[in-house]
């Protein structure tokens, strides 16, 4: 099965499915109205030893209210708060049972070169998260946030920071509406509702028209299965939906992570609808080739050969090196629209977290134009891109194999994510086209302050800026 989203101008289709009014994100659908309310503030450390730690202007405000009280409550209350910390109050306010105030850190709104964020809005997103996972509470249905300065990074926060997945747990955590305190911008706190929010719209392609398409390369890791899956800028999405690594299965432990296979192709889906609620002025096309990777009767079996959409042979001596079979064809494909940049995001090989951890996604790509765009994008949203190399050296290692024109591993174990790309490279043409290997940041381990444990959708948000910017530069 195929995904393919096409959202021609303008994008209509999904603008009434908007977050709750008033500045509002909602979880679970509940309203806003007539609940017990929290209040999140943040508070700045001190620039020098004497200084005083200053407020928000939020906090500031709220302190006037009730005649100095938070002031007098912090300073007998302990140390100063650090950054990412939390420190919790009662009875401070009538309309607020609970007050928490977060470190935000000190007053900046700097670009960090060595960690290549804004590190102001790293700060605001950590520490928001923090108050938010802090007041959580059964009798407390509602949380108002203060801004910051930035209400864009302090939703980002909230929802990121309040979101965990438990669908399918008979106990749920509580659902907690999250609002913007005072009045902040407004603009700037619905465009981080929608950041920091994933939503699905697809359009499926059925096997017929795959087999139509001449996509041999794709069908040979589909077969495996016996359960079918249900002047543009371009997102191509891996979409493995369960990865036991076929034939080369893989060792049990941790296999059950291999559902988030599909990792790409949810991070692009969720990009593109929120393009077109931000009714960005630009075409978009996203393709998700999606199926299992399973052993059977019928799977790919070592030294087998296959075609891909575009003639190519291809020998298959890693069946667990799948994903990049399937992005042959859809790379082939997308050659047929008139594009002006292609991206692909995709959990092509976890080798590439030797390298990078999870500190950023892995960035390879044909154009320093692009990397540049990805760049910036990455610096603002926090969810950051390093540039990985693309070099012939690598090229050479996938070609020129014994039975067909391209292999799908590499001659030697060395520097694996480079020559799975390289094998990418083999079915691109477009002078503007970058990889994002995102098995690196596929998941979390509390190494990420506002994201919980689990999937990450990581790099979305990166990916919306970029679309943001995409299109005011093509406006």
């Amino acid at each position: 099965m195929w995904l393919l989203w096409h959202f021609p101008l303008p994008p209509a289709a999904v603008r009434d499915h908007e977050a709750p009014g008033n500045g509002g994100a909602t979880c679970r659908g509940l309203s806003a109205a007539d609940m017990t309310k929290g209040l999140v503030l943040g508070i700045y450390s001190k620039e020098k030893e004497d200084d005083v730690p200053q407020f928000t202007s939020a906090g500031e405000n709220l302190d006037k209210l009730i005649a100095g009280k938070l002031r007098e409550t912090l300073n007998i209350s302990g140390p100063p708060l650090k950054a990412g910390k939390t420190r919790t109050f009662y009875g401070l306010h009538q309309d607020f049972p609970s007050v928490v105030l977060v470190g935000l850190g000190k007053k900046v709104a700097r670009i960090d070169e060595q960690e290549n964020w804004q590190e102001g809005k790293e700060n605001i997103r950590a520490a928001v998260a923090a108050g938010c996972r802090q007041i959580q509470d059964p009798e407390l249905s509602s949380v108002e946030v203060d801004p910051c300065r930035d209400a864009q990074a302090a939703e980002e926060g909230a929802v990121l920071g309040l979101y965990e997945y438990d669908d399918l747990k008979q106990k749920k955590k509580m659902a907690m509406s999250v609002k913007l305190y005072g009045t902040g911008n407004q603009e700037a706190w619905q465009k981080g509702v929608l950041f920091a929010s994933r939503q699905n719209l697809v359009h499926i392609r059925p096997r017929s028209w795959i087999e139509e398409q001449a996509m041999g390369s794709f069908l040979s890791v589909a077969k495996g299965s016996d359960e079918p899956s249900t002047n543009h800028p371009l997102f191509v999405g891996k979409g493995i939906t369960f990865d036991s690594g076929g034939i080369s299965i893989k060792a049990s432990a941790n296999m059950d992570l291999m559902r988030a296979d599909m990792g790409g192709a949810t991070t692009i889906c969720s990009a593109i609808v929120s393009a077109a609620k931000l009714n960005l002025p630009i075409n978009i096309i996203g393709l998700a080739p999606l199926c299992e990777n399973m052993p059977s009767g019928k799977a790919n079996k070592l030294g087998d050969v296959g075609r891909a959409r575009n003639g190519k042979t291809i020998q298959v001596d890693n069946t667990d090196a799948e994903g990049r079979l399937i992005l042959a064809d859809a790379l082939c494909y997308v050659h047929t629209f008139n594009l002006k940049v292609i991206l692909n995001a995709t959990t092509l090989t976890g080798v590439i977290d030797v390298a990078l951890g999870s500190g950023s996604t892995g960035v390879f790509t044909n154009s320093s134009w692009l990397w540049n765009k990805l760049l910036q994008a990455s610096i603002e949203t926090g969810d950051r891109v390093w540039r990985m190399p693309l070099f012939k050296h690598y090229t050479r290692q996938v070609v020129g194999c014994q039975l067909a024109d391209v292999n799908n591993i590499g001659k030697y174990r060395s520097a694996g994510a480079c020559t799975s790309v390289a094998f990418l490279k083999e079915f691109v043409t477009h002078p503007k086209w970058a990889h994002l290997g995102i098995a690196v940041v596929m998941t979390n381990k509390n190494k990420v302050p506002y994201l919980w444990k689990g999937m990450t959708g990581r790099p979305t948000r990166t990916l919306i800026e970029f679309l943001l910017r995409f299109s005011q530069d093509n406006a």
